[in-house]
């Protein structure tokens, strides 16, 4: 099995990537990530939407699985096979932000404890490391920004690569808000 990372935005789709898609005979991923993709699948091969991702362990050796962004930031890294980069949510952010990754911590609240999300969040910024933080729809960008020093910057970066992306900067006292489902906090001295 190969699981690719198809970018988190449209024209994010890299080289060896579309390379890995054009010679697939099968196909699984999730709607978007097969959207991203769609320009690089060829003609007969067999798509599937992703129903059940308890099952993806079980695929055929030769299936390849789509996995929005970069596999190993919170996508399908996980599964056995081989995986081929794509260029993430974090790569993006950071460079329209203009945040050395080398400053960097990772923390994810996507379908994880939000609380325990915010906390790390915290111990992080206060150690001095700009925090990128994953997010879900449910994710309290105004209880993140609660736990913060009220001079903290923060930035709630959406719809990444999209022709709608949005990022709107603000700090701890005054915090940006997400419009969307979509999206990444980045929250530091930056």
């Amino acid at each position: 099995m190969k699981v690719v990372g198809v970018g988190c935005g449209p024209g994010m789709l890299t080289a060896e990537a579309a390379n890995t898609i054009q010679a697939a005979s099968i196909i699984y991923g999730s709607a978007r990530a097969i959207a991203l993709a769609q320009d690089a699948i060829p003609p007969g091969c067999e798509v599937h939407e992703i129903a059940d991702y308890r099952s993806l362990r079980s695929l055929p050796p030769h299936a390849v699985v789509l996995s929005t962004g970069d596999p190993m930031l919170a996508g399908l890294g996980y599964l056995p096979g081989e995986v081929v980069p794509g260029i993430s949510s974090l790569q993006v952010a950071l460079a329209r932000l203009k945040v050395p990754l080398t400053k960097v911590a990772v923390v994810s609240a996507h379908g994880k404890d939000h609380v325990r999300a915010v906390t790390e969040t915290r111990e992080e910024v206060l150690a001095g490391r700009v925090v990128f933080l994953i997010a879900d729809p449910a994710f309290s960008v105004g209880a993140l920004a609660a736990a913060l020093p009220p001079e903290t910057r923060l930035a709630v970066c959406e719809d990444l690569g999209y022709p709608e992306e949005r990022i709107a900067v603000g700090t701890g006292a005054l915090p940006p808000a997400a419009r969307g489902d979509l999206f990444v906090v980045v929250a530091g001295e930056f």
